[in-house]
């Protein structure tokens, strides 16, 4: 069964919390966000090994595995418009089309297992592109496809929202720590 697609444009979380999770951007600080990131991570690889992880729980959500390709993606997508703000300042990012790609990838047919490892290297190598921003880096800016204007800051609050809130997607606590 074909999930509807989200076209939602989330960019307001950088700016006000989300009452469906409960992410507050005014909690976000330059000094936590590579740890953040990284505890994103956390608990994902026992949410993918419950026995009912490829099962989705109404036509409308994905499952728990779907969700975790899903966060492992994201991980390696949000390093890359990293990477790419800091090496262009004003990069454009090409569009991602995560409905596609959850087809295209065949999530719900992907390990669970092998997608467990896969989400926590993901979620280290992006804390570790953000623990290597400098001091003078951290206005630099990308745009979306949309239009939607980022600074390497405001990019980073949207992508913890992203983050944290798939957490509470599939029964986790939207932060650890």
């Amino acid at each position: 069964m074909a999930i509807t697609p989200d076209t939602k444009d989330w960019t307001w979380v950088i700016e006000r919390s989300c009452a469906d999770c409960g992410f507050d951007p005014s909690t976000v600080r330059r000094a936590d966000i590579a740890d953040r990131i990284a505890r994103s991570a956390i608990g994902w690889d026992a949410a993918l090994a419950r026995p009912d992880a490829t099962v989705r729980p109404d036509e409308r959500t994905w499952s728990v595995l779907e969700y975790g390709c899903h966060l492992r993606d994201v991980h390696r997508i949000m390093r890359e418009r990293l990477q790419l703000m800091l090496a262009r300042d004003g990069a454009a990012f090409a569009n991602w089309d995560q409905d596609a790609t959850a087809i295209e990838d065949a999530y719900a047919e992907q390990d669970p297992g092998v997608v467990a490892g896969e989400l926590a290297r993901e979620a280290a190598d992006f804390a570790a592109a953000y623990r290597a921003v400098g001091d003078e880096d951290w206005a630099r800016t990308g745009l979306r496809s949309n239009g939607s204007a980022f600074t390497v800051e405001s990019f980073a609050v949207y992508a913890l929202h992203d983050l944290e809130h798939h957490r509470v997607d599939v029964g986790l606590a939207p932060r650890v720590g």
